[in-house]
């Protein structure tokens, strides 16, 4: 595996995506949890995170996936830059799992690798139920996770999306001169589909002189049919839909702010 020469730019995207609903019953939270457990299982995040690897011009080395019990489900990829040989040492790309707990412990070696970590949960004062997916991408090389943006957002319901995008390290161009960053970037908005950025309130946090990126996403209008579960909004009295959509803006702003706004 030579690695002499090549860009090794590190450039991680890293993003929480937050899905919200409201499930009033404790059967249909568990109802729910047990709905985005099928939905998001390690097997379907697999194919998203082959997806990814396709969107970016990488190459699939190793998965490594596990379920959990009660929820939840984790998959890690390696990937390298183009097509690697065949013959790759398997000292490079081993997998360790741990016991009956669940846990997963992932060792690996090489330039680039993709993660992602479902958490489903749900409050049983509120009845809002929010599911939680964490996304991490990092390439070493000419290779760019930003180009897989818009594919994982529209792989899941996504009320709140905080991303953060950061190059580090450098490489040197054909002069020897040192290069810390290899493209133009002046937001992470500015790889996000305009129809999905309309639909959004956005923020940008950045810090240029760095190379960090932070953009948070807030989904501009509720429509509560589609926060239901299992539910039909016409069988709820007008007073309780407004409550139920207060409770879920709530939830959604806080969770966007980062805390307890209304404590």
């Amino acid at each position: 595996m030579k690695l002499y020469g090549f860009n090794n730019l590190t450039k991680a995207l890293s993003f929480n995506i937050y899905d919200v609903c409201y499930a009033k019953t404790q059967r249909e939270q568990r109802d729910y949890i047990s709905y985005i457990d099928d939905q998001y299982n390690s097997e379907r995040l697999t194919k998203i995170l082959y997806k990814v690897t396709e969107i970016i011009g990488a190459h699939v080395l190793n998965v490594s996936k596990q379920d959990y019990d009660p929820q939840g489900a984790s998959v890690t990829v390696l990937i390298a830059e183009g097509t690697m040989p065949n013959d790759v040492d398997s000292s490079c790309n081993r997998g360790i799992f741990g016991g009956e707990t669940g846990e997963t412990v992932v060792a690996h070696l090489d330039k680039s690798h993709v993660t992602v970590h479902s958490y489903p949960e749900y409050h049983p004062d509120t009845s809002i139920a929010t599911f939680r997916v964490d996304i991490d991408v990092a390439t070493c090389g000419e290779i760019s996770p930003l180009n897989a943006l818009n594919y994982l957002i529209d792989s899941f319901d996504s009320d709140i999306i905080t991303a953060d995008y950061r190059v580090r390290g450098f490489t040197r161009d054909i002069l020897g001169k040192k290069m810390f960053i290899d493209h133009k970037i002046t937001s992470i908005q500015d790889y996000i589909d305009e129809k999905t950025l309309q639909k959004y309130d956005a923020m940008d946090i950045n810090v240029y002189q760095a190379n960090i990126f932070h953009t948070k996403l807030l989904i501009k209008d509720i429509d509560l049919q589609n926060y239901l579960f299992k539910t039909d909004v016409y069988e709820l009295p007008p007073k309780e839909r407004l409550q139920i959509t207060d409770n879920l803006r709530r939830e959604m702003i806080e969770i966007f702010s980062g805390s307890n706004i209304y404590d």
